[in-house]
């Protein structure tokens, strides 16, 4: 997905080729991860040139991520406490990531939680 937000429209060989040579998979192991993102819907063939179709992210990168993370919360059945609270112990925060999400808080409209 990478690939495709970064250099927009490619084949399976030029999504291959953005992976550093020395850890780049095999041609087919993209190929099937191709085929299956497509299926997935989150890619789609826009056109065929010979024979290499060429593909583009159906999703973007704001909307992969946000997928991914509505899922682990999932996982944790909903509680953001515990992904807020690994992101303190690892010292991953910052205070700038801190007054970030102060600021989106205030801009978010309060939810009752007393029901």
């Amino acid at each position: 997905m990478e690939a495709l937000w970064t250099k927009g429209a490619c084949s399976v060989r030029e999504i291959q080729e953005t992976f550093p040579v020395k850890n780049r998979p095999a041609y087919t192991t993209v190929q099937t991860t191709v085929y299956r993102l497509e299926g997935k819907k989150a890619l789609h063939c826009v056109k065929r040139i010979s024979n290499a179709n060429i593909f583009e992210a159906a999703i973007s990168r704001k909307e992969a991520q946000r997928t991914l993370i509505n899922d682990l919360l999932a996982l944790l059945g909903g509680r953001a406490k515990l992904v807020m609270a690994h992101l303190v112990e690892a010292d991953e925060l910052t205070l700038k990531d801190i007054q970030e999400i102060e600021k989106s808080l205030r801009k978010q409209p309060r939810k009752d939680k007393s029901k």
